[in-house]
């Protein structure tokens, strides 16, 4: 089979035509330019697009991917050669789904090409499923690594066998794994663990259902004895009941009591009546006004040292504060008052120096003028009257430059007489100075507010206090004129409310006194003890009696309650006999799973031991012929290649005693093995020889590999077509004028 032509709207790609030659096609495209697209198009024609494929992180889905830029619907076309035959695959949109419908036509007609249909089109034009075909003739993401799958396995273990293997190692080990999983993952997962929890769970119901048999036959023991309890009880309580009906002395007894709490109550209400009481909410309330007052006190005890502690700082920080340089100014005064003198100190500074600065000119121009006019008048004229005025003019200048320099050191004396009278060599300590002044007064004022905050809150509780003391005074006097404190005030509160609680249970006391007396004629009290007959002596008295029966009947309650209750639960718990068969099938359940799972782990290192064995011969017929590529590709350094059933790559040169694994390879010479492992996959196991299609595959080969390798490729071309994309130019200067081989530019 051969590609004619392909035709894509698909991706970046916008209705773009790709027409490779029938041997090797070196295809240059920069980055971006397409190559990649053009590859995931060629597999998508093959193969269709899975929509039912989801992006996820990272990564996105083929539909979404390659859905064209310009928002047309994802088409594409392809003519090939078939055994001698054109055909033209069409895929295009069905609706919302990509590359949904499908066609194949003998190209020129409409003859629809038997037995091609969309599902099974890769495989019948390449002889395989999409599985080997990445892995061997679809190079087009750039990455070389080879990973081993069913279908491929099954394929390069024919190689070895007959020829015909419908079970891969991978499928057999996977499926058992499955059937071993099915019974126990771990600890936790799996029919094993599940039979265990359940069985444990059945054998854990038998033991409560023992439990609470035995705890139902306890409580029905317990039961019958609290029953017979209480007939014991009952009778007892019917002869105290007789007994009461002997009532003579006891009537008499009542009547006793009944006088005497009367008598009681009658004196209480005697004084009460000479002196009334308020009312009982109304003396908690001045129990109340009581503590208050001595919460306040407990303050004021505690304020008063504060507030002459607050004084005594206000105090100190007053005469702290004061200063002989600022005499009866505030702060803000000192420090305006500072500035001021500062300012004068500065204007008499730059005074002097204004004046100092006229003496150097005065003397300059009075050496001039002798050197210049007076000097030569006299060395030409001698002593005359213009000579003398020269030198006359030159002693005044002399003179008028020393005065300004004494009226210069007056002024700065003065100006240190002025920062000297504060006891200060510079304005700005004259200014800290004053700042100073003003920190101590802001001190102080704030410990003079402090001392005026505290006073006020203790004069404020003094009014309190004696206000409240006051009110509670004129309140314990309207019923004990008496009391001129209050400690004395605190005692009538406290007797004032006892007598009210007295005359309540002194009121109670002959209530119930009088309800017992009537209670006792009303039995008939006052007959001769004559008239009852004997009666046997209780153990306990009518009280205790009474109160063991109660007791007795509120635990008979109890524990017929819940015997009901384990009763309930028992029958709710089922048959022992079907909690009991239940046990039997899960052991036997879980016999079985125990040894099936033994025979799986049996199996399981039989087939890996039966692996190992076939591993040692696996595929002669592919070892050697990668090998032979990999000579080709690295110059008959590396000549032995041998593979594992994981297509894990190991390579020997000529010196090496041992196998050097893949992994120990560089980059480039590991993409060489595997370009080599590839290309023999392609040449032993896909009978249709389909387009062997390369992404970037030679870019990490250096140039001396890459030259030996495009010869490999120029030479199997021939049997096989090749599309070679690249990148780079140093592909097309090594097979430039090498026949056979078409250039495309994309």
């Amino acid at each position: 089979m051969k590609i004619k032509s392909m035709t894509a709207t698909f991706g970046r790609l916008e209705k773009a035509r790709l027409e490779p030659g029938p041997g090797l096609t070196l295809i240059h495209a920069p980055n971006e330019g397409g190559k990649s697209t053009w590859a995931a198009f060629w597999r998508a024609m093959l193969y269709g697009i899975d929509t039912g494929a989801r992006d996820k992180k990272g990564c996105l889905a083929d539909k979404n991917r390659y859905q064209p830029w310009s928002g047309a619907p994802m088409e594409g076309e392809i003519t090939l050669e078939l055994e001698g035959r054109e055909i033209t695959i069409r895929r295009g949109p069905r609706g919302n789904t990509p590359f949904g419908s499908f066609s194949a036509v003998y190209t020129g007609t409409q003859e629809p090409v038997p037995g091609l249909t969309a599902s099974n089109c890769g495989e019948l034009l390449t002889g395989v499923g999409p599985e080997v075909f990445a892995r061997s003739a679809f190079l087009g993401d750039g990455n070389l690594t080879l990973t081993a799958a069913p279908e491929l396995e099954r394929r390069i273990a024919a190689l070895v066998t007959s020829g015909q293997e419908e079970v891969s190692f991978s499928q057999a080990m996977g499926r058992l794994k499955e059937w071993k999983n099915r019974r126990r993952v771990n600890k936790s997962v799996g029919e094993i663990p599940k039979l265990e929890a359940e069985l444990t769970q059945v054998r854990q119901s038998m033991n409560e259902m023992e439990e609470t048999a035995a705890l139902a036959v306890q409580l029905e023991g317990e039961r019958a004895a609290l029953v017979r309890a209480r007939v014991e009880l009952k009778r007892q309580a019917e002869v105290h009941r007789a007994i009461a009906q002997q009532l003579d002395c006891r009537y008499t007894q009542a009547e006793e009591e009944y006088l005497s709490a009367r008598r009681q109550l009658d004196t209480l209400e005697a004084e009460l009546s000479a002196r009334p009481i308020p009312d009982r909410e109304e003396l908690k309330r001045a129990q109340g006004e009581l503590q208050y007052i001595k919460a306040l006190e407990e303050e004021l005890k505690q304020g008063e040292p504060a507030l002459k502690e607050a004084e005594e700082a206000s105090a100190k920080a007053k005469e702290e504060a004061k200063d002989e340089h600022f005499p009866d100014l505030t702060g803000d005064e000192a420090v305006a008052k500072a500035a001021a003198e500062c300012a004068k100190y500065q204007a008499a500074q730059e005074k002097g120096r204004r004046y100092l600065r006229t003496c150097p000119w005065l003397i300059i121009f009075g050496l001039t003028w002798l050197l210049v006019f007076s000097l030569p008048l006299f060395l030409k004229n001698g002593v005359n009257f213009f000579s003398g005025l020269g030198v006359f003019l030159c002693a005044f200048l002399f003179l008028l430059a020393w005065l300004q320099k004494v009226r210069v050191n007056k002024i700065r004396r003065e100006a240190s007489e002025m920062l000297t009278q504060y006891g200060v060599q510079t304005p700005e300590e004259l200014t800290a100075l004053a700042q100073e002044y003003k920190d101590r007064c802001q001190a102080a004022d704030k410990a003079a507010h402090e001392a005026e905050v505290i006073q006020s809150a203790v004069i404020e509780r003094q009014e309190k206090r004696d206000a409240t003391k006051s009110a509670l005074l004129d309140f314990v006097h309207s019923f004990a004129p008496e009391v001129s404190d209050l400690f004395g005030g605190s005692a009538a509160l406290s007797r004032a409310l006892g007598m009210d609680h007295d005359l309540t249970l002194a009121r109670e006391r002959v209530q119930e006194r009088q309800r017992r007396l009537d209670d006792l004629a009303a039995q008939g009290g006052g007959l001769e003890a004559d008239q009852v007959p004997e009666l046997p002596v209780p153990d306990m008295d009518s009280q205790e009696t009474d109160l063991a029966l109660a007791r007795t009947a509120e635990r008979l309650d109890q524990v017929s309650a819940r015997l009901n209750q384990t009763q309930g639960t028992l029958t709710a718990m089922g048959d022992p006999s079907l909690l009991a068969a239940r046990a039997e099938e899960l052991e036997r359940r879980l016999t079985r799973s125990r040894l099936e799972f033994g025979a799986l782990t049996l199996a399981m290192e039989t087939l890996t031991q039966a692996n190992a064995l076939l591993q040692e011969r696996f595929s002669p017929e592919l070892n050697r012929l990668t090998g032979q590529y990999m000579a080709r590709l690295t110059g008959d350094k590396y000549a032995a290649v041998s593979l594992t059933r994981e297509l894990e790559g190991f390579v020997r040169t000529g010196d090496d005693v041992l196998p050097r694994s893949a992994l120990y390879l560089s980059r480039g010479t590991a993409d060489q093995l595997y370009l080599a492992l590839r290309l023999a996959v392609c040449r032993l196991c896909l009978p249709e020889k389909p387009p062997i299609l390369l992404d970037d595959a030679l870019v990490s080969f250096d140039d001396a590999r890459m030259e030996m390798a495009l010869g490999l490729l120029w030479e199997l071309s021939g049997e096989q077509q090749m599309l070679l994309f690249t990148c780079q130019r140093r592909e097309g200067e090594v097979l430039s004028g090498t026949p056979g081989v078409k250039r495309v530019e994309l």
